[in-house]
């Protein structure tokens, strides 16, 4: 190839990197205040509820979430509570039994076949006209509910989302500290992308729907991007509430966020096959853009970087390019020295950011692949950080203010 070509694919794929970490939130941030969605007002009555909440072998925070599930300021009546356990085998489904007399349902999955298939039967179980999903290890702030199930007063909202935030205490690890700014940014494009038409995907933390919009789901699918892009394909849109919170642990080492992160791109990426109707952009052409822009170009960023690194090794000769090349190269060295340090809790920012923002582009690649070669597992270990004095102490403190 001439190196007309190599100038095209650097520019290209420069540009594209470009738009997809700094264009794409400019230009949502814009699209937000000039096109706003605007809200309906919320009324009474509130609807009956049914919170679903998923659990494997979570016999060391299912107590805990009982209890927070049932202090929420919700009507009781209006509440009904359901675990649906995938088979634990460590005493899980014994604790969550164990609150039967104060309305708990306990549904055991016989054999392990996943999240996707345990909801199959939660839903199927059910009587809210609103199912909100949750984790186990999701601690809700006492108004979660209200917040969430308030939007539904609009007959367009078909999901909505929460606040899910990441737990802060002394000491944290790289991993968790890096996931938290990835995390404050991923918050902010949701509650822009509410604002200018729908917020794209769930999270199985904290999200609701509908129940009559619930669509079975297959073993090997993400029920909280697949089922929020059916909805959308149905004509709904969905919201962010950012005053839904609740609280959750980020994973413990860039290894498990690197796991997590690769099987969510693989099943999200199997997601846009399983519901096609979204990726026409006369569908719902607001949330074809948030689509494409938010979640696939992110993606395949790392195919993006690797072609702007070949395109700019070829383009060696040229003085501005060489140039480029030696930021490119000092950016991937400072991350290869985040990975070696990666244990150090105390590694400076300059270290440890460039290697995570390497790492989840690995795992965006990785996930791509496993993707097109059908590598799809149905089931997964959970990411829990070990306890702490001082995270406790932290934890107990946020708790009691929100």
């Amino acid at each position: 190839m001439n190196a007309t070509v190599f100038e095209v694919l650097f520019w290209v794929t420069a540009g594209l990197v470009i738009y997809t970490y700094a264009g794409y939130p400019l230009l949502l941030w814009a699209f937000a205040r000039l096109f706003p969605h605007r809200e309906a007002t919320p009324v009474e009555p509130l609807p009956r509820v049914t919170l679903i909440i998923s659990a494997y072998n979570e016999s060391a925070v299912i107590a805990e979430k009982l209890d927070n599930t049932l202090a929420l300021d919700y009507p009781r009546k209006q509440l009904e509570i359901i675990v649906v356990s995938d088979s634990s085998s460590d005493g899980t489904d014994g604790i969550a039994a164990g609150y039967a007399a104060r309305g708990v349902r306990l549904i055991r999955q016989p054999d392990r076949l996943g999240k996707s298939c345990g909801l199959n039967l939660g839903v199927a179980k059910a009587t809210g006209d609103i199912i909100v999903f949750s984790d186990a290890n999701a601690i809700y702030c006492h108004d979660a509910i209200h917040q969430l199930v308030r939007h539904f007063s609009d007959p367009r909202v078909g999901y909505v989302v929460g606040n899910a935030r990441y737990m802060d205490y002394p000491g944290q690890p790289p991993s968790a500290e890096s996931e938290g700014l990835y995390w404050k940014l991923e918050t902010w494009l949701k509650q822009k992308e509410s604002e200018f038409d729908s917020v794209v995907g769930g999270d199985g933390a904290i999200y609701a729907i509908r129940r009559e919009l619930f669509t079975p789901l297959l073993a090997t699918d993400i029920n909280d991007f697949l089922n929020p892009l059916q909805i959308i394909a149905r004509g709904y849109r969905g919201v962010y509430e950012s005053a839904a919170v609740c609280f959750e642990d980020a994973g413990d080492s860039f290894e498990k966020e690197f796991h997590r992160k690769s099987r969510i791109v693989s099943r999200s990426l199997n997601a846009l096959r399983r519901a096609p109707a979204v990726l026409l952009p006369w569908t719902q052409p607001r949330h074809w853009f948030s689509l494409i822009s938010h979640k696939v170009l992110r993606w395949f960023a790392p195919v993006f970087l690797l072609i702007l690194l070949l395109a700019t090794i070829a383009l060696w000769n040229s003085p501005f390019y060489r140039l480029f090349l030696l930021l490119q190269v000092g950016f991937y060295v400072l991350a290869a020295i985040g990975w070696l340090i990666e244990s150090r809790a105390s590694a400076p920012k300059i270290l440890y950011l460039p290697y995570y923002f390497c790492l989840v582009n690995l795992a965006s690649l990785i996930g791509i692949a496993k993707c097109f070669q059908g590598a799809l597992s149905p089931t997964w270990e959970t990411i829990r950080q070990q306890q702490s004095a001082g995270k406790d102490s932290a934890v107990g403190i946020v708790r009691r203010e929100s």
